[in-house]
């Protein structure tokens, strides 16, 4: 198979990479990741992986607790201490730690500066009200936890590769002012309330 794809490239096939090339993208970017998980060994093995990838301890931001993160991602970037947060892995169930999962996720999407941030629900559960609440919500993205080291990898590899390095990203909500958007300002203000 490897010579194949050898005798392609050779050839000036450009469109044919290799696991290790797709994962390459563009370079990462120094952005701020969030964590939302109670269990301390899975928010472990994602800042692990996160690491194996380049990612700085500094940039990933872990909290057991939903309403903490809220408060944390609405401040961050807003000093020269913490960079925006570009990324929110959300974890459903946050037992005895607040509101549940969906609420949070909830919150985020419903907040103005926040709602644009990536939002992908890491969770155990493959039922299915949890997996199309959180696309009723607007998830970005619905993963279940993997169930080995490996898989674990391969997840968070697969889901920053995907976030941070090839999506181009909304721009945080002082950059970007809908109203000042050719199409998006003009359908805000033609915007009729529901029921009007």
């Amino acid at each position: 198979m490897h010579a194949q794809l050898d005798s392609l490239r050779g050839r000036g096939v450009g469109m044919l990479e290799t696991p290790g090339e797709l994962l390459a993208g563009r370079p990462a970017c120094n952005a701020g990741i969030l964590v939302v998980e109670d269990d301390p060994g899975d928010a472990l093995l994602v800042r692990e992986a996160l690491e194996g990838l380049g990612v700085a301890r500094h940039l990933v931001h872990v909290f057991t607790d939903g309403d903490e993160a809220l408060d944390f991602a609405r401040g961050a970037g807003k000093s020269v201490d913490t960079q925006r947060v570009q990324l929110i892995l959300l974890d459903l169930n946050l037992a005895g730690n607040g509101r549940h999962g969906l609420e949070i996720l909830q919150a985020l999407k419903t907040d103005a500066e926040l709602l644009t941030i990536p939002v992908v629900v890491l969770s155990s559960s493959r039922h299915p009200a949890d997996i199309a609440g959180s696309y009723a919500l607007h998830a970005n993205a619905y993963v279940v936890k993997p169930v080995d080291l490996d898989g674990w990898s391969a997840t968070i590899a697969s889901v920053h590769g995907m976030f941070l390095r090839y999506a181009e990203l909304a721009p945080d909500a002082e950059t970007f002012h809908q109203a000042d958007h050719p199409v998006l300002g003009a359908h805000a203000a033609h915007a009729q309330p529901r029921g009007a």
